[in-house]
């Protein structure tokens, strides 16, 4: 599911460093293909961190994961120009994915209405079960004590 898109990003962002970031042929025209892929990147890296504890697909996209995502994508957009061009995409591909670790962990809510039906609600994925060291004892390992 995509958590922002290609109209989300240019308001966000504005259509003008849009095009800078993927006009390759340097006619002055965005790729909105490259930029389409960037958000689709971004919405992916997103639900790696997001499967660890709710079921996917999100009912809603709180405007939280649209910010991510839109930050995500303009780093990923960046990545592929000049190193200098990187400094403050990095930053805020950082803070995201800190605060996609928040959420994986529970430490921060994404804001979802209380109201929706219990069906709707998202539920903790089997990705977030803890899994153990095997039982040091057990009823066959303590036979005859």
């Amino acid at each position: 599911m995509p958590y922002a898109t290609l109209a989300e990003l240019k308001l966000r962002y504005g259509a003008d460093r849009m095009s800078d970031l993927t006009d390759r042929d340097g006619d002055g025209i965005g790729d909105d293909p490259q930029i389409a892929q960037a958000l689709a990147d971004a919405s992916d890296e997103i639900d790696g961190y997001l499967a660890a504890r709710y079921q996917l697909p999100l009912p809603t996209v709180p405007s939280l994961l649209v910010r991510i995502a839109c930050d995500i994508a303009v780093y990923r957009l960046l990545s592929l120009r000049r190193m200098g061009d990187i400094e403050d995409a990095r930053r805020r591909y950082e803070d995201a994915r800190r605060l996609l670790e928040s959420l994986a962990k529970g430490t921060v809510a994404l804001g979802l209405p209380a109201s929706l039906p219990d069906a709707a609600q998202p539920q903790p994925s089997l990705a977030a079960a803890a899994v153990g060291a095997a039982r040091t004892f057990s009823r066959s390992g303590t036979e005859g004590y």
